[in-house]
């Protein structure tokens, strides 16, 4: 049975807001010094490259400790030297702390930033998708312990990412929500598997004790993302237990395509201010 006209609509439209997040990279910016090595991963069976942000001040001192933000869509070519860019910036005006920032450079991007789904349509965007459990473990069980061995990091850590990489970041936040301190999600894909991050939220939030988490939620004007990050904020608002600090911010100003340059600053100046 042919595709209808809606059908093929809604697949491109996929296609460009899971590849948006990939594409800031194309412009040429330069990256603040940084280091990259590769880590031969066992759990996704293929090399994966790390791109390592370190602070002024980093070499001069042997003792000092700092929090360590990851991020995925983390590659030279894709969002690691804005953010890091904006990092170095806010330390050097005094306006936040000195971090780690670690970027995750991208194999199969929408494989791994996407969970399980239902939704035909869905699985249509890539050869290969609901890859984040995997992705997941990789992080946890080889990256994180990786970085702790290379460098002076303390056991704060948060992580930033926008459109595809904001859905891993939700997904995450639900299902293994100790791994991180800080989870930041800029219009995040909620729509995919028919939100069922969003459909499912009371009910993984119910079980919730103990916790001390941040979460911060954003989205631009666009209407197959804002309305189930607003639909996501209002079952925190109803369900969310204590030890959870949630945020939402609605900037309906912004469009996909730069919203995460728009609001990183603030944001990242509002999570890691100075001492």
């Amino acid at each position: 049975m042919k595709k209808s006209i809606l059908e093929i609509q809604a697949i491109v439209l996929a296609l460009v807001l899971l590849a948006a997040g990939a594409c800031y990279g194309s412009q040429s910016e330069s990256t603040p010094p940084h280091v990259t090595f590769s880590i031969e991963s066992q759990v996704m069976n293929e090399l994966r490259v790390i791109n390592v942000y370190l602070p002024p001040g980093y070499d001069e001192s042997a003792t000092e400790k700092y929090s360590v933000l990851y991020m995925p869509d983390g590659g030279i070519k894709e969002d690691f030297p804005h953010i890091a860019n904006t990092i170095d910036a806010g330390i050097r005006a005094g306006q936040m702390r000195p971090i780690v920032l670690v970027g995750i450079e991208n194999t199969q991007r929408r494989r791994d930033m996407s969970g399980p789904t239902s939704v035909a349509r869905d699985r249509e965007i890539a050869p290969v998708v609901g890859g984040s459990a995997v992705f997941r473990e990789f992080i946890a069980t080889e990256l994180i312990p990786e970085i702790h061995s290379r460098y002076r990091i303390t056991d704060e850590s948060g992580i930033i990412g926008e459109s595809a990489a904001g859905l891993f970041i939700v997904e995450t936040f639900f299902l293994q929500p100790e791994l991180f301190d800080v989870y930041i999600a800029i219009s995040p894909s909620l729509w995919w598997n028919n939100e069922g991050l969003v459909r499912q939220a009371a009910d993984r939030l119910s079980g919730w004790s103990g916790l001390d988490i941040d979460l911060y939620l954003t989205s631009a004007d666009e209407t197959d993302i804002a309305p189930p990050v607003s639909r996501l904020a209002e079952e925190l608002r109803k369900n969310c237990p204590s030890g959870i600090r949630w945020t939402y911010k609605p900037r309906s100003d912004l469009r996909h395509n730069n919203i995460y340059r728009s609001v990183a600053p603030a944001v990242l100046r509002e999570f890691y201010p100075p001492k």
